[in-house]
């Protein structure tokens, strides 16, 4: 093999010999061996770090990658070489939603304010570098016990750190979801969400293309934050070390990234822009090998004209800084001033730094010496796969095993409720919502805290308005499109079985949207896992993508965009595999959308789904349920099951129930049951309820029925968290009506009772042949919530 080519630097002039170079930032021996097979000589001290940030599994999914193929349209789009930013769906008029989640969950562990800010930063510009304008943005967070001192400074931090950047970049934070488990100690999980808008034959793709090109670097000077991120901080398990390594963490200025939206999107306008890339992951060196991979062609870069903001930098730091707010943008020859025209009127940099060649190679120059010369698809495309060992986990077996049916049966169904309602995991997020400013642009027309954010959607701009209308027949119907957002995932299901876990958060995610009367029509993913290298966490991650796989192809939802985030784990333990599940519906008219919360008195009061478990699973839903952790402190049994015909059936009713206007409200039963649903909407409405156990159903005679029912505990009627159940409320003179459209449609229903004053109130039989009926809950509304809208905020005081 040659010399290595030598870099201007003296201080990096030397050819690196030391395994300890190579294997700090991540490589191992095969790898750096693999890396001199590729270049045909020993690699240069910055070709070696670009490598180690390519190589990366943050970057190059070199353990994820060959498991990902499981996904239908991440499998075309990897063979077809169709991957971008962001995925789309067309919801028609000519208009396209761009959405994606990713995470930022090791930086947040290291700086939580602006691990998690820059996470709202780098998800956005996935959205506008395809050409979308930004219209709302999501996170799913998951951090450990409250009572911990450490935990309520990651989650302020967090919180914070999102409030702070949405609210400032003018995106609204429209929703999420929040979660705690001690598995989360020390290690949160920030995932971030952004939904845009574009119309579909203007999204902007990532290739750059014809050679003599210009290649010009847009938005913020470069330093030294970042480096080595995603191969060392995101690739590694948190540690003693890495909490200490916050110059690894970006630091993000959202007031930059407002211009850089706005400069953006106008200058892809302009149709002057071939090609463009967000600086995320190994900044530069990402940038500029993805564009050029993709466009089958080259690209020369000179390191000396990169705009900086800190002395002394080396070609090394300059090529894999992650400084935010930055792009790379590959431009028409002889029109790259009137480009970088429009940057410099948003107060900008816009460099030209380099073109685009013919042959294949990312060429780095300082100045006059070349410093890296390498393959860019070596970088971008050519990372090594592994097939990692998988082995069950051997907690597996006896915690689907326990015996559950020597439960005590609680005393007071009363205390039960106030405990769950109690519990961070149900009580009310508002604590947290409402730092965000979630009506910025005035497109929200369903707030945070119902079961899926809703959000108008408007035209463009002017021409796309007139544009609108013509093509409409009805043109203020035209107006009245919208789309529902959610993220949902039970990590404790996911523990006690990864393949049902996974099942089970695209099925309630698609659920919550038909809540709101979307229809469920695509699914970005944000899958966190702990070590691959260690068996165990691998057959976690494997079974839980194959139950993603498999629920999406059955909900008809493919995974358009998403992310892996290994290594979430500390010395103690390793996070509960947490595979979150964001997905977008469409709403014909947001006119017609559904709320959580009772809206009438005198409302009557219906539970769709199944009404009682099978005879083989009589335990089925209380297995991993927030009732068996908060008052047995259990964390055993298997997930719920899922009737998937019975799921489409009542998604599908349901929909149907809300575009009729037939429905008052409709709120899922997730976490604790049909009662803590029952106590939500009546806090949320303000108005209290009356319900009666057992039910009587449309599904078979009130003698079958009421045998049925009484054979089932108070307990798993109110506190079970079987799949499938919604919570309904009907105008009395539209009774009739759903409950015929529920025979015809064969979904299984219960009158409960009735909406209407001060108190929650549940009577019914407490055991199969047991007395006559009783009171088995009463609980003031002004109680419950003042409990419930607590649970989280005494925390934080």
């Amino acid at each position: 093999m040659s010399d290595s080519i030598p870099e201007a630097s003296p201080s990096h002039a030397s050819v690196p010999t030391d395994p300890s170079v190579y294997r700090e930032m991540g490589l191992t021996d095969g790898e750096y061996a693999q890396i001199r097979e590729i270049l045909g000589r020993r690699p240069t001290y910055t070709e070696i770090g670009m490598y180690a940030v390519m190589w990366s599994e943050h970057c190059g999914y070199k353990y994820s990658r060959p498991i990902l193929r499981l996904f239908s349209t991440y499998r075309a789009a990897a063979d077809s070489g169709a991957m971008e930013n962001a995925g789309v769906i067309p919801i028609g008029d000519g208009l396209g939603v761009v959405f994606k989640m990713e995470s930022h969950n090791h930086p947040s562990a290291v700086e939580p304010f602006q691990g998690a800010a820059t996470g709202v930063g780098g998800i956005l510009r996935d959205i506008f570098t395809m050409g979308a304008r930004p219209i709302a943005s999501m996170d799913s967070l998951r951090f450990g016990d409250l009572a911990d001192r450490r935990t309520r400074f990651l989650f302020n931090g967090v919180v914070e750190g999102i409030a702070w950047y949405g609210n400032c970049v003018g995106v609204p934070t429209v929703g999420g979801e929040v979660w705690f488990h001690p598995s989360y100690e020390g290690n949160p999980l920030v995932n971030a969400m952004a939904v845009g808008l574009v119309r579909t034959d203007q999204i902007a793709t990532a290739a750059a293309q014809g050679v003599g090109n210009p290649i010009l670097l847009v938005g913020s000077s470069t330093g030294r934050d970042g480096i080595h991120a995603c191969s060392v901080l995101a690739s590694a398990e948190i540690s003693e070390e890495s909490l200490a390594n916050r110059p690894a963490v970006q630091a993000g200025d959202p007031f930059t990234e407002k211009l850089l939206i706005e400069a953006t999107l106008e200058a892809l306008a302009s149709g002057h822009i071939l090609g463009i890339q967000d600086m995320g992951a190994a900044g530069i060196t990402c940038a500029t090998c993805e564009t050029a991979a993709k466009g089958s062609v080259g690209m020369t870069i000179d390191v000396l004209k990169v705009p900086r903001r800190e002395d002394g930098m080396t070609p090394y730091e300059v090529m894999l800084s992650e400084s935010q707010e930055r792009m790379l943008a590959c431009v028409k020859k002889g029109r790259e001033d009137e480009v970088a025209a429009i940057f410099h009127k948003w107060g900008l940099n816009a460099v030209q730094v380099g073109e685009v060649t013919d042959d294949g190679f990312v060429t780095v120059m300082e100045g006059e010496a070349q410093v890296a010369r390498v393959p860019a698809k070596s970088l971008a495309d050519e990372c090594p796969t592994y097939t990692l060992e998988t082995s069950e986990p051997s907690y597996i077996s006896s915690v689907q095993n326990y015996d559950l049916s020597d439960l005590p049966e609680p005393a007071d169904l009363t205390e039960v409720l106030r405990r769950l309602l109690a519990s961070p995991n149900i009580a009310s997020k508002a604590w947290v919502w409402e730092q965000y400013d979630h009506m910025v642009g005035t497109n929200t027309v369903v707030l945070p805290g119902s079961d899926a954010a809703v959000l108008r959607i408007k035209p463009l701009d002017a021409e796309a308005t007139l544009t609108h209308r013509a093509r409409a027949a009805d043109p203020a119907a035209a107006e009245r499109k919208g789309i529902a957002l959610t993220t949902d995932c039970n990590s404790r299901y996911c523990y006690l079985d990864p393949y049902q876990g996974a099942w089970l958060a695209v099925a309630e995610a698609a659920r919550n949207l038909s809540c709101a009367g979307a229809e469920p029509r695509g699914v970005t993913d944000c899958l966190n896992f702990g070590n691959p290298e260690k068996p165990e966490a691998f057959w976690q991650f494997r079974r839980a993508v194959e139950g993603l796989a498999a629920a999406c192809d059955a909900f008809g939802t493919p995974v358009v965009s998403g992310n892996v985030s290994f290594y979430n784990e500390t010395p103690a333990s390793a996070i509960h595999p947490t595979p979150t599940v964001g997905m977008v519906g469409i709403l014909d008219d947001v006119e017609r959308r559904c709320l959580s919360m009772f809206q009438n008195e005198g409302d009557h009061l219906l539970l769709l789904g199944p009404l009682a478990p099978s005879g083989d699973a009589p335990l089925d839903g209380i297995g991993g349920s927030e009732y068996l952790s908060v008052i047995h402190n259990l964390e055993v049994g298997r997930p719920p099951r899922l009737d998937v015909e019975r799921e489409r059936a009542v998604q599908a009713t349901l929909r149907r129930l809300i575009k009729a206007g037939l429905l008052r409200s409709a709120h899922d039963c997730s976490e604790g049951g049909l009662a803590v649903a029952l106590v939500e909407s009546a806090v949320r409405g303000g108005w209290g309820a009356t319900v009666h156990l057992p039910m009587i159903t449309g599904e078979a005679s009130p003698e079958e029925d009421a045998a049925r029912a009484t054979a089932v505990s108070a307990t798993w009627q109110l506190f079970a968290e079987a799949q499938s159940r919604v919570l309904v409320s009907v105008a009395p003179d539209h009774l009739e009506a759903v409950e015929r459209i529920l025979r015809e449609a064969g979904v299984p229903f219960a009158a409960l009772g009735t909406v209407g004053g001060e108190n929650i109130t549940v009577s019914g039989r407490r055991f199969a042949g047991g007395a006559d009926a009783e009171t088995l809950v009463e609980l003031p509304l002004a109680e419950a919530k003042t409990i419930w809208e607590t649970g989280v905020s005494r925390w934080m005081r």
